[in-house]
């Protein structure tokens, strides 16, 4: 969420459904809204949806931007924001979709792993992929000297997908993603 203030994007609100999530300390420190809606607090991961909904349109976002929303979205609300609801995962998608990716990625002994910019789709991690950075996996890293690596990277390919969408260039056809213009789609990272 920090790297796409940091890129000078139009971030309108951040809306949290943790109180202690950082994100909102930093938005409020940078005079950007901000808003709490605890799921706890709803009956129904629906009832949850409804709310946040009317929170998000509140603002009438050109784009809902998922920056560690680590909640699954029923597919009423993916439908809502149908093609502008977009999402970064830490892995290179569609490998290692959910949770402890980078721990997953180093058991499977891959040799390249990161992070994919995609749009969100009623099926958890799988949608049609925006863009994505590979770095490399080194014989002496732990998921969190990898995690740290694929999370430079996060910083690099969100506020590029984010600022695509916003200037009209990202043309989905038959479930896969272009660029207008060309810009590339895979970054790849020798650090």
């Amino acid at each position: 969420m920090q790297a796409l203030i940091d890129a000078g994007l139009p971030v309108a609100a951040v809306i949290s459904n943790c109180s202690g999530a950082k994100g909102l300390e930093i938005a409020a420190a940078r005079g950007i809204a901000t808003a709490v809606l605890e799921h706890e607090r709803f009956a129904s991961r629906e009832a949850f949806d409804r709310a946040l909904a009317k929170a998000i349109d509140a603002y009438q976002p050109r784009l809902v931007a998922l920056a560690g929303f680590m909640r699954v979205l029923t597919p009423e609300f993916v439908q809502r924001y149908q093609s502008r609801l977009l999402n970064i995962h830490p892995s290179l998608l569609p490998a290692f979709p959910g949770l402890g990716t980078h721990e997953r990625a180093l058991a499977a002994g891959v040799k390249v792993h990161g992070c994919t910019v995609h749009f969100v789709t009623a099926e958890l991690d799988n949608g049609p992929i925006v863009i994505q950075a590979a770095v490399p996996v080194r014989s002496g890293d732990s998921a969190a000297t990898l995690a740290a690596r694929v999370l430079e990277q996060e910083h690099v390919i969100y506020p590029r997908a984010a600022r695509w969408f916003l200037e009209g260039r990202l043309v989905i056809e038959d479930g896969r993603v272009r660029v207008k213009g060309g810009d590339a789609q895979l970054v790849v990272s020798a650090a």
